[in-house]
This record gives C-alpha cells, sequence and structure tokens, in this order.
C-alpha cells in the first residue's frame, strides 16, 4: 500500500509540473489536432490539375477538340501557351509546367489516314496509320505525376470507329518522359532525402543551441563576455555548415555507387544551393531555440516542424496535387523550396536561373529567422 502511495504522489507531481509548464500542454493539445487537419486536407493521392503547358502546332477543329477533351478530365491545366518544343522543354526544366502537350501540325492528315486504315484502305501494318494525334512530354523525375500522364495515352480524344475486333488501335498520344525515362524510384527519391535529411538535421542541431547554454549554467557566461548576439549565432550555427555539406556528399554518393542516381548537373551550383538550404534551416533551428524554454520543449517544436516539412516539401506527395492553403503553408518552408533546386541541379542540369525566386525566398527567410533569433536573445538578456 505504501508503494501505491508513493506511485500516486509522483503521478500528481507529474501531473502539477504538467499544467504549469504551459508550452508542453499546448504542444499536447495542438500537435495532433494541427496535424491531423492539416495532413487529412493536404495529402492528396488522386492526382489533379497538373500544371501543364501546350503546343497547338495544327491550330484546327480537330487539335481544339483534343485539348477540350483532355481539359475535361481536369487532370491537367493548361496554364501556358507554347511556339515550339525548344520552349516547353525549357519550361519542364524550368519547373514552371510538368508536362506539355504537343499537337503536332499535320493532325488531320494523321486523322484522315487512321480512318482510311479502320475501312481497310491500307494494310494492317502500314507505318502511316500507327502514329499517334499527338506528343506528352512529361518530367519523370516526379514518378505519380508522369504516371498520371501515361494514363492519358489511350484517352479518346477524337470520334474513332470502334473495332474490338482487332488490338491494332494505336495510343492516342505518345508519351515521352524526360529527365527519368525509366520511372526509377531512387532517381526520384534519393535527391529528395537530401532535402529531408539536411532539415531534419540542421534544425535539431540547432534547436537546442541557447536552451542547452542555459541549462548547462553557460548563457550567463555569454552574457559576461563581450560576444555580441550576432557574433553568437553566427558561431553557433557555422561548424554545422560543413556537417551539412558532408550529408549531402554521403547522400548522393552513396545513391549512385548503389542504385545508380545520375548527377547531371553542375557540382558548384548543388555546393551552393546546399549553403544556402542549411543557412536557412539552421536559422529556424536558432528560432526555435530562442522560443523554447527546456530542450524537450525544443525538440517537440523541432517534431511539429519536420512532419509537414517531409509531407508537404514534394518529397512524399506530389506538390500539384495538394490544396491551395496546403500549398501557401508549403511554400513558407525552406524545404519545399531546395527539394526542387537539388533534383533540378541533379537531374536536370538546372543552373541558378532556373530557380531564383526559390533562392530568393531561402535567402529572406534566413535574413528573418535571423533578425527575430538575435531580437528574442536580446530580449532575455535584458
Amino acid at each position: 500500500m505504501k508503494s501505491l502511495w508513493r506511485i500516486k504522489a509522483i503521478i500528481f507531481k507529474e501531473l502539477v509540473q504538467l499544467r504549469r509548464d504551459h508550452m508542453t500542454f499546448a504542444m499536447i493539445v495542438m500537435i495532433p489536432i494541427v496535424q491531423l487537419v492539416l495532413f487529412g486536407y493536404a495529402i492528396n493521392t488522386n492526382i489533379r490539375h497538373v500544371p501543364a503547358g501546350i503546343i497547338d502546332l495544327s491550330q484546327t477543329e480537330l487539335s481544339r477538340r483534343i485539348v477540350e477533351t483532355v481539359k475535361a478530365t481536369q487532370i491537367v491545366d493548361f496554364v501556358e501557351s507554347y511556339h515550339s518544343v525548344a520552349e516547353g522543354e525549357i519550361a519542364i526544366t524550368r519547373g514552371d509546367v510538368k508536362a506539355v502537350l504537343i499537337i503536332p501540325a499535320d493532325l488531320n492528315q494523321r486523322y484522315q489516314q487512321y480512318q482510311a486504315w479502320q475501312n481497310g484502305q491500307y494494310p494492317p501494318q502500314h507505318r502511316d496509320t500507327q502514329r499517334e494525334f499527338a506528343q506528352w512530354i512529361a518530367d519523370g523525375t516526379d514518378i505519380t505525376v508522369a504516371n498520371v500522364i501515361k494514363s492519358l495515352r489511350n484517352l479518346p480524344v477524337l470520334p474513332l470507329p470502334k473495332d474490338s475486333a482487332d488490338n491494332r488501335t494505336p495510343n492516342r498520344f505518345q508519351v515521352v518522359l524526360y529527365f527519368n525515362p525509366e520511372q526509377r524510384t531512387p532517381v526520384h527519391i534519393v535527391p529528395g532525402l537530401v532535402a529531408v535529411i539536411l532539415n531534419m538535421t540542421m534544425v535539431m542541431f540547432t534547436s537546442s543551441a541557447i536552451v542547452r547554454e542555459r541549462e548547462r549554467g553557460n548563457l550567463e557566461f555569454l552574457i559576461a563576455t563581450p560576444v555580441r548576439p550576432m557574433e553568437l549565432m553566427i558561431g553557433k550555427i557555422f561548424p554545422y555548415l560543413f556537417v551539412g555539406l558532408l550529408q549531402m556528399g554521403l547522400i548522393l554518393g552513396v545513391g549512385y555507387l548503389l542504385f545508380d542516381v545520375p548527377m547531371i548537373g553542375s557540382v558548384w551550383v548543388l555546393l551552393s544551393t546546399t549553403l544556402l538550404f542549411v543557412l536557412s534551416a539552421l536559422t529556424l533551428g536558432l528560432f526555435i531555440s530562442t522560443v523554447a524554454k527546456t530542450q524537450r520543449q525544443s525538440m517537440q517544436m523541432t517534431i511539429f516542424v519536420m512532419l509537414p516539412s517531409i509531407l508537404l516539401s514534394g518529397f512524399m506527395f506530389p506538390y500539384v496535387s495538394m490544396p491551395k492553403p496546403a500549398q501557401w503553408i508549403a511554400e513558407i518552408l525552406p524545404v519545399t523550396h531546395f527539394v526542387r533546386m537539388v533534383r533540378g541541379v541533379v537531374l536536370k542540369d538546372a543552373g541558378w536561373s532556373d530557380f531564383t525566386s526559390d533562392a530568393l525566398w531561402l535567402v529572406g527567410f534566413m535574413v528573418v529567422m535571423l533578425a527575430i533569433s538575435m531580437a528574442r536573445f536580446k530580449k532575455r538578456l535584458d
């Protein structure tokens, strides 16, 4: 009985401490609610409204019928029109669109040849009757989106005679996948893992930086020294820059050796973009460290940030399939921008000009987080 009373006393003490720790209590309540609503609303494996471009070289009634039929599926949204295949390829490389529909100039001729073949006016294997009516070129680095585009291959876009007696009916569309034509999963996953792992480790390393100094009793010593807040922040994050570069090299190196993941782009562009992202992730960790009062709180807040970073960044689920509010939240997270950048550099040979807006966002995020962290640290000094 005495043992039970002692256990009850400990339980009561823990409950009292939990009630007094408002931050922990708020995290207990808010984490499951916010993440349930966020992920239940944002995660969608039913891909719709993929941003696409169109190149209509035919400009006929038949080509307009094809466009309207594709639009009716709601799988893609035509957001831009291009005048040449080269323009469409550049748009895919930059990430402006995920796919481009190319309608050839001789669409009417292809359709007439196909009708003649159906009426028996051509030999069964006549080459001209096997030509597709149009072609999709798509970004193969996102396997899920690529599969959705491939599902449009046999979309009945024109009034074709039904011939169930033979299987010679050609595909309505030709689908060409860029950057990952074999749709190998490691090619899609490994570059994204660079972003996710760096984000996780960098934020975790610095999220307890200031808190740890206080718990060890070193904060008063730092206050007594001539070290300024800016110098302290820079000193806290600088060593981890090399850790981030090392992790990036290890992940891509192992990915190349074990899974044959290519490295198509510039190493220097990859290093510079990685440094920029690592800095933004480290400043986010510093901000968490200035908000949390204990290392336990800093870990809870880190987890709270990590889950959206993994699930909303486009690493696991296609960004284009998320509702607009979820995309707005994802755009705030640095990892969303770096997933695009690292996949662009590694798989598409993209350069700085292809992701200027992403780079500017990371710079702005880093400056804001560093400024807020310094302001909060000054407040604590006071």
